[in-house]
């Protein structure tokens, strides 16, 4: 679900000056992130995802958790609101692409931090198509990615379904055709919207009839619908929404090779790949990451068996996210020589 949290405890920022985007645009920009046990040696990076914010992002850094030794970086994607945004600077570029976002990490953790390698690429949702990116556009900085409910290109299906979210904000008489800042009012009708229309995909049809939202504290879905994902996104920016909306649209790892071809990409990862998608996810099916994984020279496969959905790989679910801690404590033992 959609954080609409506003908690800073921990978050740092780090400026780039005359940052130089995929655009063209060159522009200041400020990243936001989160360092968690500093003086580890290994290093993990954790992107957020669409809804996320620094503090709500599932690091897997609690006591016997599966990077509770592990120097953790949360870092907030441009856009989101934590980092520069449409939200926070009115002179941000119009458009937003996958490896900006790389590049920008890439910045923060060399220039800023000091960090020369990272023991992994983590991430759920957009974050997943990032440790997919930081795969494919830095193959000597990182020993292993784990994308979580992601995939290395955003399919025609996913692509369809993004376009009923932003249709419901942008055709809002609130949303006003984008002249509403101008207007000092918001959007609220179109971002209420925006979480109704939304909401169906996150969960599994079974989720749903099993009234899972049951389990949340809801009495109904009405009520569940309300609270979870109207009253979430009337807390986000219209245009944090559609940015990023539009960059998680033009996903594809194909982007950084000349010739555009997503296949020879995932072809030519060096990084250990473990691929971690939901049984039930409505938006990036497990199908969709059988045929990647055929193209990884070290792909691994681990289907999350849950009803939850997409939202499993977020943290939504307390049995999945165990399931996904073991699954990734084995997976970094073992791809790290130690077998036991």
């Amino acid at each position: 679900m959609p954080s609409s949290a506003n908690d800073s405890t921990g978050i740092e920022y780090h400026t780039i000056s005359s940052f130089r985007f995929t655009s063209g645009d060159t522009h200041d920009i400020r990243i936001a992130y989160r360092s968690i046990n500093p003086s580890s040696f290994k290093k993990v990076l954790i992107p957020t995802c669409y809804g996320g914010r620094i503090n709500t992002t599932l690091s897997f850094t609690s006591q016997q958790q599966c990077l509770s030794s592990h120097h953790v970086i949360v870092v907030a994607m441009l856009g989101n609101g934590e980092s520069s945004s449409p939200s926070n600077d009115a002179d941000f570029p119009k458009s937003l692409d996958y490896r900006d976002q790389i590049n920008a990490q890439h910045s923060l953790l060399t220039q800023h931090l000091g960090i020369k390698e990272l023991e992994a690429v983590i991430g759920f949702s957009m974050g997943a198509q990032q440790a997919y990116y930081w795969a494919c556009m830095y193959p000597s900085f990182l020993k292993y990615s784990i994308p979580i409910c992601g995939s290395a290109k955003t399919s025609l299906h996913n692509y369809a379904f993004i376009e009923g979210p932003k249709a419901a904000l942008t055709n809002s008489v609130d949303y006003a055709d984008g002249t509403y800042r101008a207007k000092g009012t918001k959007p609220s009708r179109g971002l209420r919207a925006f979480g109704r229309t939304y909401c169906a995909w996150a969960m599994s049809a079974a989720w749903f009839r099993e009234r899972k939202f049951e389990s949340m504290g809801f009495d109904n879905v009405e009520s569940f619908i309300q609270a979870e994902w109207e009253d979430s996104f009337e807390s986000w920016d219209a245009e944090d929404l559609l940015i990023l909306a539009r960059m998680w649209q033009a996903g594809d790892v194909g982007k950084t090779r000349e010739d555009g071809d997503y296949l020879k990409a995932l072809e030519g990862i060096e990084a250990k790949v473990l691929v971690m998608p939901s049984r039930t996810d409505t938006y990036f099916p497990p199908e969709d990451s059988e045929t990647e994984v055929k193209h990884l020279k070290h792909g691994e496969l681990a289907v999350m068996e849950t009803v939850w959905g997409h939202m499993a790989g977020g943290g939504a679910n307390e049995d999945d996210t165990h399931w996904m801690n073991d699954t990734i404590a084995s997976f970094l033992r073992i791809a790290s020589g130690i077998l036991t």
